[in-house]
């Protein structure tokens, strides 16, 4: 497969003088297209700074990132606000679905900024909802909706622009087990129906399990990759339990 996304030697410093912090010290990764990727680590890792970065919400103090190919750290202006809107889809914690708007028109309102013509619009935002299990929600507005519904809609409106990337920052953090557990198998789906490539940070190892690959951080650096291979999802999850209980106290925060 091709590489979707590379980051070469990417430091990120807060502050300045004696009192810097470098919170990515020289991290470097390849994602293929069409994989799922996990990363996880103890506060303080680096976990969110890289996926800052990525996304574009943050800038590196050194190092490249690239999306098929075009470098991030160079766009600017118009440049940087175009290539969010068409190559990058957002999944928080937060599911930021806009509360006077129905789940229809949120998700919709992603492929209209993007300048999709009106008749393309509900074929495309039906679809998606279909693969998310959330169809029969679209006439509801967020507050009618439960928040594991809330959350499949805000990933349907970042699929629905057919985004190059999709980055979630911990997508199941504020839901309960059973609707942590929908999201993550739609995600399953969205990932091995459409090819959606996605990089996820994540505290929890369950939901790590549920990728095809986790990279650990530890003070700003890569500490140990783990490639999910043709073992099911028991087997990697122990695997990633074993790579925590191995790093001791400073992953207590991940189980």
């Amino acid at each position: 497969m091709a590489q979707l996304l590379q980051v070469t030697d990417l430091v990120r410093t807060y502050g300045r003088g004696a009192g810097a912090t470098r919170a990515l010290d020289g991290v470097s990764l390849t994602l293929e297209a069409g994989e799922y990727a996990a990363v996880m680590g103890p506060s303080g890792s680096g976990k969110t700074t890289l996926l800052n970065c990525v996304s574009t919400i943050d800038r590196p103090t050194a190092g490249s990132i690239r999306v098929e190919g075009q470098e991030l750290t160079a766009l600017g202006g118009k440049a940087l606000t175009q290539f969010r809107r068409e190559k990058l889809g957002f999944i928080f914690q937060d599911c930021s679905l806009l509360d006077t708007l129905t789940a229809f028109e949120n998700i919709a309102l992603a492929l209209t900024i993007l300048g999709v013509p009106p008749r393309e619009i509900p074929p495309r935002v039906e679809e998606t909802a279909r693969l998310l299990g959330i169809e029969k929600c679209l006439h509801k507005y967020p507050c009618q909706m439960s928040g594991g519904e809330q959350q499949r809609a805000a990933a349907a409106r970042a699929m629905v622009t057919r985004p190059a990337l999709i980055l979630a920052d911990e997508p199941t953090g504020a839901l309960d087990s059973r609707s942590a557990r929908l999201l993550l198998e739609r995600l399953e789906v969205l990932n091995h129906d459409l090819g959606a490539t996605i990089l996820m940070v994540t505290h929890d190892a369950f939901t790590a399990s549920c990728c095809r690959r986790v990279i650990f951080l530890r003070d700003g650096q890569i500490f140990l990759e783990l490639s999910r291979g043709g073992a099911d999802r028991r087997t990697f999850f122990q695997e990633i339990i074993q790579v925590v209980s191995d790093m001791g106290g400073e992953m207590a925060d991940v189980l």
